[in-house]
């Protein structure tokens, strides 16, 4: 028969443990310093919290290893609010496209290719493409747009393309010519060389 319960029987499912109760004076075992040792950053109230790899000041292993080149590398791509990104879509994907659309952006989330058209759109030339399309998108590589116009299709950039910035070098002065050109010597002639 099953026990019945009531307000004596009631007990708790898991065992309950006292919290350490610190601070209490020498003959309590967790007096003086209550477990934080003596001094330092973490015996503090309220610094002991600090972030993740925070090694007090020294140079963190993060900043110790050497990185490899990639997105963040300063020579690969440039850093901040104004840096370029595209998304790339190659030709291989737009076979799902009838002969003689249009390609655009908001063609490319229809058909699944692209989550939304926050991000400029380039089109890469991995694969082939064997229909007449209307390509309009913000960049296509050099051997994409040859094949798509060698299918008889056509490419409008959204954007123009960006300048190459070229390195400025300091001109050398240009060396003055020389306003007396140097005429050669003639041989004096003598009285008696006439004679």
């Amino acid at each position: 028969m099953a026990e019945q319960v009531n307000l004596s029987t009631l007990k708790p499912s898991q065992a309950r443990k006292d919290r350490k109760r610190v601070g209490r004076g020498l003959g309590s075992g967790k007096g003086r310093y209550s477990g934080r040792g003596i001094k330092g950053q973490k015996s503090r109230a309220g610094s002991h919290k600090m972030r993740a790899g925070f090694e007090g000041g020294q140079m963190p292993v993060y900043m110790r290893l050497p990185k490899q080149r990639g997105s963040t590398s300063k020579d690969a791509m440039p850093i901040g609010p104004f840096r370029t990104q595209t998304v790339p879509v190659n030709l291989r994907d737009l076979d799902r496209f009838d002969a003689g659309a249009e390609v655009t952006p908001e063609a490319l989330v229809e058909k699944g290719l692209l989550k939304n058209t926050k991000i400029d759109v380039k089109i890469l030339g991995s694969g082939d493409v064997s229909k007449k399309l209307t390509i309009r998108v913000h960049a296509i590589s050099a051997t994409a747009r040859e094949k798509i116009e060698k299918a008889g299709g056509t490419v409008d950039l959204l954007k123009p393309p960006k300048k190459k910035h070229q390195r400025v070098t300091k001109a050398k002065a240009p060396v003055e010519a020389e306003t007396e050109e140097a005429q050669p010597e003639q041989p004096e002639q003598t009285e008696e060389a006439e004679a």
